[in-house]
């Protein structure tokens, strides 16, 4: 039976939680590992020679739990789902009073809420925690997202603010409510990373399609905006992506790599969430529609070819540095629509479920680390300054200029795209969304009389209290 000598244990040692393994083990903590595969545990420890003394390999789950000290801390890598509760089902008898149970997969808050409960009056303790970063930031310093007993995250902190990334010195990593509070909030993040991505592909789509740029041009142009305010890991990854050039073609490397996205659901669960809430977050929605339509490819191809005839005007963008600088303030201003969006469904969330979400500290714990992080996020963090109550950051003082001023070059971005038929789905549902956020007269009137003579659904009136239902002549 293995000596009880290891901080914490990791079960599940795909991509993510190897690479997390080791970031435990180089700050320092002595970290058991465990794998169904019993040899990546092993080959954990020898492929990483300098950070052996701190690993420990089991075969067996019993000598696992066996090697960790009490409170015994155990974090789940593995696919999201079903798998999590057949190692909970395995790990959980095996475990005594005050022991921790970590989810750190991208689950459905729903899931990790249901866990929760289950371990109630068992004397165990579960943490539903979401990781951002990829593979760079498990290994090297990830955004953190914690649900679950406030003090049960007490016992975790002084490893997780350790291993988290760093920014400024302040580790990006917080509690932020109970149960499914962590993996809600890591589901948003992920929905705003998917508007985030959509939008800069649509910007790219301009540059190749209405302004027949190349990608080496079109590098320079992201590098450029790095440096101010769409500053971010986004946008510096994105320079990156259309510099690189393919070793076998000499290409560029975007022009070789198949127009198919791929979605592994976050995004699509965090469009759910935001419906379910009430929400309008429109260019998440128009962002997971556009990863879909991309994956029917075939049947895009079958459509070009169907409508070859279809023309549309020639397009109406300029080169120049005029029009990368009104690209810039367009996407500037789409940006922050989208993440406006993302913080509503965030602040309805919280007080659906009473998690009282700490909306400020979420800005500042995905300024590193997280795949959305960036400069923008410090701005966000200052609009909550002292818990200040924000209705939305649209109505904020720190960004009502910025979005005013950007939103003419937004609109002509936008319209020059859909006249030239450049699909620009989430830059168009931003703009829709200022503009149906900001009227204050809107047309759902007529929705409503609509459904009052058709199901005598009732309204409200302008000039009266109360609800009311009229009689509609018959038709």
């Amino acid at each position: 039976m293995s000596e009880a000598t290891a901080d914490i244990g990791v079960i599940g040692l795909g991509t993510m939680g190897a690479n997390l393994a080791l970031n435990i083990a180089e700050k320092g903590f002595t970290v058991a590992v465990y794998n169904r595969t019993t040899a990546k545990a092993h080959a954990l420890k020898a492929d990483n020679p300098d950070l052996a003394g701190n690993i420990v390999p089991a075969e067996t789950l019993e000598d696992f739990v066996a090697s960790l000290k009490p409170p015994r801390r155990v974090l789940f890598m593995v696919p999201a789902g079903p798998l999590v509760d057949e190692e909970m089902e395995k790990v959980g008898p095996l475990l005594s009073g005050g022991d921790v149970m970590i989810d750190a997969g991208n689950a459905d808050f729903h899931d990790t809420v249901r866990r929760s409960k289950a371990v109630e009056g068992t004397g165990l303790h579960f943490v539903g925690m979401g990781v951002s970063g990829g593979e760079l930031g498990a290994r090297h310093g990830p955004s953190i997202m914690v649900g679950g007993a406030k003090e049960t995250y007490g016992s975790l902190k002084p490893i997780l603010e350790k291993i988290a990334a760093q920014y400024q010195g302040a580790p990006c990593v917080a509690w932020l409510g109970p149960d499914g509070a962590g993996h809600f909030v890591k589901t948003i993040h992920n929905g705003i990373e998917y508007a985030d991505m959509q939008m800069i592909a649509e910007i790219y789509g301009i540059m190749r399609d209405g302004l027949a740029m190349q990608p080496d041009a079109m590098a320079g142009i992201f590098r450029d905006w790095n440096t101010r305010g769409l500053a971010s890991y986004l946008i510096e990854i994105t320079a990156v992506n259309l510099a690189e050039k393919d070793p076998d073609t000499g290409k560029p490397m975007v022009e070789v790599i198949t127009d198919e996205a791929g979605q592994k659901g976050t995004g699509r669960w965090a469009v759910i969430e935001a419906q379910k809430l009430g929400i309008g977050a429109t260019t998440i929605e128009a962002a997971v529609a556009a990863r879909g339509l991309s994956a029917r490819r075939e049947e895009r191809l079958q459509a070009a070819k169907t409508f070859a005839d279809v023309k549309t005007p020639a397009s109406g963008f300029q080169a120049g540095d005029a029009a990368m600088a009104e690209l810039e303030s367009a996407l500037e201003a789409a940006k922050i629509i989208a993440y406006a969006q993302g913080y509503a469904t965030m602040a309805s969330a919280s007080d659906e479920y009473h998690w009282n979400l700490p909306l400020g500290t979420i800005a500042e714990i995905w300024r590193a680390g997280c795949i959305i992080r960036s400069h923008f996020l410090d701005d966000i963090a200052k609009a909550y300054d002292g818990g200040a109550r924000v209705v939305n950051l649209l109505q904020s003082p720190h960004f009502v200029e910025r979005v005013a001023a950007g939103q003419a070059a937004l609109r002509q971005v936008v319209a020059r795209a859909v006249l030239a038929g450049i699909p620009v789905p989430a830059l168009s549902a931003a703009l829709a969304y200022f503009d149906d956020y900001r009227r204050a007269r809107g047309t759902t009137n007529l929705t409503q009389a609509q459904r009052d003579l058709f199901g005598a659904h009732t309204f409200h009136r302008l000039d009266k209290d109360g609800v009311f239902h009229h009689h509609w002549p018959a038709v």
